[in-house]
């Protein structure tokens, strides 16, 4: 057996195809040429460093129902004889690896690519402003009284949303509506300064740290978010920053009063 033989049955050998007659024919060839049992040698090591390093992704549950699925549904088909054609083995290997380089690479730019869980939630909440800006979206319980929104929650959500009226500060409470972020059902309360509609969300987060708002921008809205007495708040409006954050802190006041009570 010549090395350009051997070196085409390599990946076969390796994969427990080879008849006996084959198998042992290579193993006596591999015993006295270096080169061949070199690259047998460095075909294991990638082998092993694919199956060690390569991501592995599970098809989700939806597409495998489609595959098999699909499966049942094509017709028979007759099997029909194929000649079996040699490969070059060596070729294919270095195919192999130069493939799994790239897919490597692919999986890398994609995991890169993938927003952060902030955001995701920016992206959710800039979203949920802007289908309550269409008409007859705002408010499901359409108010200026706080003692009217905040009991319209009532069996809506498993908690209880803080409602401030804000009036006299510039920012009339308009009404409240459920919304949905986060894989959760959420409070949502429209409030009104001059020209401007903000959307107030509202949802518990036992886990979160109380601190200052922190400031977001996207797709032309202003975003303020923080955590209060086991509380995430977020607000969204096109209003400046400094009405934004004035509102925040008016809210936050209010709040701590009325749990301080």
């Amino acid at each position: 057996m010549d090395s350009k033989h051997s070196l085409e049955m390599l990946s076969a050998y390796l994969d427990d195809e080879l008849s006996a007659a084959d198998r042992r024919q290579l193993e006596a060839h591999l015993s006295g040429c270096a080169d061949c049992s070199g690259a047998l040698e460095q075909l294991q090591a990638l082998r092993g460093r694919i199956g060690a390093e390569a991501s592995r992704h599970a098809a989700p549950e939806y597409l495998r129902h489609r595959i098999h699925a699909a499966l049942r549904g094509e017709p028979a088909r007759t099997p029909r004889r194929a000649a079996l054609r040699r490969w070059p083995w060596a070729w294919i290997n270095l195919g192999l690896a130069g493939a799994a380089t790239a897919a490597f690479a692919v999986t890398l730019t994609l995991y890169l690519d993938q927003p952060s869980a902030n955001e995701r939630i920016e992206q959710e909440l800039v979203a949920s402003h802007f289908r309550a800006l269409m008409p007859n979206h705002l408010a499901d319980v359409a108010s200026t009284d706080q003692h009217t929104v905040k009991p319209w929650f009532a069996g809506k959500l498993d908690f209880s949303p803080p409602v401030v009226d804000l009036a006299e500060q510039g920012y009339p409470l308009v009404g409240g509506r459920l919304d949905y972020l986060q894989q959760r059902p959420v409070a949502a309360l429209a409030y009104r300064h001059r020209q401007h509609i903000l959307n107030l969300y509202i949802w518990p987060d036992a886990g979160g740290h109380a601190g200052a708002p922190q400031a977001g921008m996207r797709q032309g809205f202003h975003l303020l978010r923080w955590t209060q007495d086991g509380m995430q708040y977020s607000a969204v409006s096109d209003m400046n920053p400094q009405d934004l954050a004035q509102f925040a802190g008016q809210l936050r006041q209010k709040v701590a009063r009325a749990d301080a009570q």
